[in-house]
C-alpha cells in the first residue's frame, strides 16, 4: 500500500534503517533565535497559502514554478507543513528551478531521526539542519518575501503563525506530524504541525493583513478515492472540513489534481509537480487579475 502521510514533502517507511538518534527532543529552545510570532511590518496586498499535506506537498512546486514563469509575486507567504518547508524555500530567495531539484534528488530517509525519549517515534531534526543548509537566510525576519510558518500550540490547539526567528525550528514545529514526531518546544510550548487544526491556514493570511489571497489546497480529492480507500474515508472528511472553512475566505483557491494514492518514488514527484505547473498556468488569466487588482 502507498503512503497516506509523512514528513512533508517525502515520508518514513522502515524506521529500523536509520541510523541515527536525536536526544532530548523535548528540550525548550529559548534563544534569542527561537521562533516567536508577531505583526508584519509591511502592508500585505497577496498573499500565497501552502496547505499540508504530506508527499502531496510536491504539488506546491509545480505552483510555484508556473506562478514564477508567469512573473508573479507575493506580499506575504503562508505555510503549513508541507507547504511551510516549500514556501519557506521560495521566500528564502530560491528559484522554482532550484526547489525543483532539491524535491527531486532529496534522500527522503536522511530527513528523520529516533528520538530517544520522547513518546513518538521519531525527530525532525535533519529537517531543520536540511532547512537551514537550503535557505538563503537564516532568519524567518529576514527572507526576501514575509513568510509565515503555522504550527499547532499543543496545549490549547491554537494556530501560531511564527514570523521570527529560527527558520529551521520554525518549519520542523509546523511539521512535527502528531502521533509520529516528537513535538517542538519552542519557549516553554510544545508545537505540532497544523494538520488538525489549520490545514489551509487562509484566515493565518488575513489576520496578518492581506487584502487578496491565493490559496493552494494539496489535501487528497475525495472523490478520486478508489476502492480499497474505504478506510481514510473519515480522515478525508475531517480534513476536508477543516479546509473548506479557510477556502471559502481564499480569493482564488488551486487544488491541482494527480490522483488519490501518494508514494515516495520520482515518478510520484515528478507527477505531482506537473500537475501543480499545468492547473496554475490553466488559471493564468485570473491569476494575473488577482496580483494586479
Amino acid at each position: 500500500m502507498l503512503a497516506r502521510r509523512s514528513l512533508l514533502l517525502a515520508g518514513v517507511g522502515g524506521v529500523a534503517t536509520l541510523a541515527a538518534c536525536t536526544l532530548q527532543p523535548d528540550r525548550d529552545h529559548n534563544g534569542p533565535d527561537a521562533p516567536r510570532a508577531g505583526p508584519l511590518h509591511k502592508p500585505v496586498r497577496t498573499a500565497w497559502v501552502f496547505s499540508s499535506g504530506g508527499p502531496r506537498g510536491f504539488v506546491h512546486v509545480g505552483v510555484i514554478k508556473a506562478l514564477e514563469e508567469l512573473g508573479l509575486a507575493p506580499d506575504l507567504v503562508v505555510g503549513a507543513s508541507a507547504g511551510a518547508l516549500v514556501g519557506t524555500l521560495y521566500a528564502s530567495g530560491l528559484r522554482a528551478a532550484e526547489i525543483e531539484a532539491l524535491a527531486l534528488d532529496m534522500q527522503t530517509m536522511s530527513l528523520v531521526r529516533l528520538a530517544v525519549g520522547a513518546q513518538e517515534r521519531l525527530s525532525g531534526t535533519p529537517l531543520a539542519e536540511l532547512v537551514r543548509q537550503h535557505s538563503r537566510v537564516s532568519l524567518l525576519e529576514q527572507m526576501q518575501v514575509p513568510l509565515a510558518c503555522v504550527a499547532t500550540r499543543r496545549s490549547d490547539r491554537v494556530a501560531t503563525a511564527f514570523t521570527a526567528g529560527d527558520v529551521g525550528l520554525a518549519v520542523q514545529a509546523s511539521s512535527a506530524i502528531e502521533g509520529q514526531f516528537a513535538p517542538v518546544r519552542i519557549r516553554g510550548e510544545q508545537y505540532v504541525d497544523a494538520d488538525w487544526t489549520t490545514p489551509l491556514p487562509v484566515r493565518v493570511a488575513r489576520a496578518l493583513g492581506a487584502q487578496r489571497v491565493l490559496a493552494v489546497d494539496a489535501t487528497v480529492h475525495i472523490d478520486r478515492a478508489p476502492t480499497g480507500a474505504e478506510r481514510y474515508l473519515e480522515s478525508d472528511l475531517r480534513k476536508k472540513a477543516l479546509v473548506d472553512v479557510d477556502g471559502t475566505l481564499a480569493n482564488l483557491l488551486l487544488k491541482p489534481d494527480f490522483g488519490y494514492w501518494v508514494s515516495l518514488s520520482r515518478e510520484f514527484r515528478e507527477r505531482a509537480i506537473d500537475a501543480g505547473y499545468r492547473d496554475t498556468l490553466l488559471q493564468a488569466a485570473a491569476l494575473r487579475t488577482l496580483h494586479t487588482a
